[in-house]
This record gives C-alpha cells, sequence and structure tokens, in this order.
C-alpha cells in the first residue's frame, strides 16, 4: 500500500502553445486473435497445377499474406454491436516431388474466412467525404455512411504443415471463394484453376492478427511546436559521378541479418513475393 501515497511530479505543460482540435480515429473495441488454420485448400495456377498432377508429395516453402478484405455488419436487434467479415488471402509457394526428377515450384492462392463481432457504437450522423471512387456510389453504399470502420494488423502467416490429396478421397467441402479482388489476381501470371484436378494441394497455416473498430472524433488536445522536419533529404536515385563508390559503401550498415536471420523472419524470394519481403516458414 505504500506506493499509492507515492507523489509523482505533474505534467510540465508550461511549454504548451495553444490548444488545437483534431479529427482522429476513436478505438471503440477491440480484438487481438491466433487462429490455426488446417487443411487450406491451394488454388493453383494452370501449369503448377498440372504439375501437382503429377507429384508424388509437396513441401511448402512460403505463405505470404496478400491483402485482407473487412467488412462492417449491423447485428440485427443488438444496437452498437458489429460483425466484422474478414478474408485472408494468401500467396503459397511450394515445391512439388516429382517421381525421379527434381522439385519443381508451384504456387496458388489460399483464402481464409472469419467473422468476429465487436462494439461500435451508435453514429446518427451520416459522414460524407470526397475521397471516394467515381462511379462507386451507390444506394447501398450510402446506407453504410454511419458505419465504424474496421482495422485489421496482421503478421505474415507460419505455414505449419502440407499435404497433397487425390480429388476422388477429398470428403470436405471447400470454401467458396466468391469474388476475388483484382490486386489479389495480378500477384499470379497465370489463371488459378477451380476444378477439374487430379490432386489438390492443402496447407495448415497460423495467422495472428489484431481486429478494431474505430469511429471519427473530434478531439481538443494541447500543442508544443510546429513538427517541423529536422532531417535533409538526400538523393538516391543513383551515384553522382563526383563521389567515391568505396566512400558510400563504407556508410553501409553491415547487413549481419542477412548473414544470420532470424529464424522466424525469413525472407520470400523477390520472384515468389507479390509485397515485397514477407516471413515465410518451412516445413520438413
Amino acid at each position: 500500500m505504500a506506493e499509492n501515497n507515492v507523489v509523482r511530479p505533474a505534467c510540465d505543460l508550461t511549454d504548451i502553445r495553444e490548444a488545437v482540435c483534431i479529427q482522429t480515429g476513436k478505438v471503440m473495441d477491440a480484438c487481438r486473435d491466433k487462429d490455426c488454420i488446417e487443411d487450406l485448400r491451394v488454388y493453383l495456377t494452370r501449369d503448377c497445377q498440372a504439375l501437382l498432377d503429377c507429384a508424388s508429395g509437396a513441401k511448402v516453402r512460403s505463405a505470404e499474406l496478400i491483402y485482407v478484405d473487412p467488412v462492417v455488419e449491423h447485428v440485427p436487434y443488438n444496437p452498437g454491436n458489429y460483425t466484422v467479415n474478414l478474408t485472408f488471402y494468401y500467396k503459397v509457394v511450394a515445391e512439388a516431388t516429382m517421381n525421379s526428377c527434381r522439385p519443381a515450384t508451384v504456387y496458388g492462392l489460399s483464402v481464409f474466412s472469419k467473422r468476429v463481432l465487436l462494439y461500435g457504437g451508435e453514429g446518427c450522423a451520416k459522414v460524407f467525404t470526397s475521397t471516394r471512387w467515381p462511379g462507386c456510389m451507390d444506394k447501398k453504399a450510402m446506407g453504410r455512411c454511419n458505419m465504424p470502420r474496421a482495422v485489421v494488423e496482421a503478421v505474415e502467416p507460419m505455414v505449419l504443415a502440407a499435404k497433397i490429396q487425390e480429388v476422388s478421397s477429398c470428403c470436405r467441402c471447400d470454401v467458396d471463394l466468391g469474388e476475388i479482388p483484382d490486386g489479389v489476381l495480378q500477384c499470379f501470371d497465370e489463371d488459378l484453376v477451380l476444378g477439374g484436378e487430379k490432386q489438390r494441394l492443402y496447407v495448415t497455416i497460423g495467422q495472428f492478427s489484431i481486429i478494431r473498430m474505430e469511429r471519427d472524433t473530434q478531439l481538443l488536445i494541447p500543442t508544443f511546436d510546429y513538427c517541423i522536419p529536422t532531417k535533409e533529404c538526400s538523393d538516391v536515385a543513383g551515384i553522382s559521378p563526383a563521389e567515391d563508390a568505396c566512400d558510400i559503401f563504407a556508410q553501409v550498415e553491415f547487413p549481419v541479418d542477412e548473414f544470420f536471420p532470424n529464424k522466424n523472419h525469413t525472407c520470400v524470394s523477390p520472384e515468389d513475393s507479390c509485397t515485397g519481403c514477407a516471413a515465410g516458414y518451412q516445413t520438413t
């Protein structure tokens, strides 16, 4: 109980210049999740599926989270609460074991959907902004002008297992892909095979995520000064002929992580990555 009597220094407010009103997102509710997604089907590209149909096994090399699509909906008869329907899109890269041949690289799309319930509060005012896509405004969109905003944060998935299964022996109902966003499809250079295959690739991945519900609000806060950048801009377009390349190289920090990478942060190779460097996890 003694610590309750400790005198703490008061916040120094002598440098406050003025009070300003800002527009920001207030977090109404949030949750975190740890999903183990078992036997998630991988929809391979056309050429990759042809290789898999002749393969005797497969080992997943990496999985990359391409995009998460959150959709907010009202909960009937439960004012202030909303469901967030989340769709995760993954690019999975694997090595198919071919009979008497070296392994072949195959890749495709996996889709995982889930739903969470969060409190978003009541919004009586409808919000209209100029940041909308032309031609996308319709009656349905106008009816959602007072909905809270769902924000999803997720790290790269962990690949836990993989297996190949004959189509005739599959006793599960795969998730309907629905309409895949164009940006996701552009991560693949061929059409995805959605049916007619002999064998299917399934993976088990682990996904960490944080979902929060936000509403815009106005807050009165103290300001101390303007945020004026102190760092000077540098030209990164190339090396000037007058500069010594060795001097520039001497300023580059030694890439220790490239030689001793953290086992939980293996970078996906550029040719396999859609969004840049992503964590990939190998299975045995």
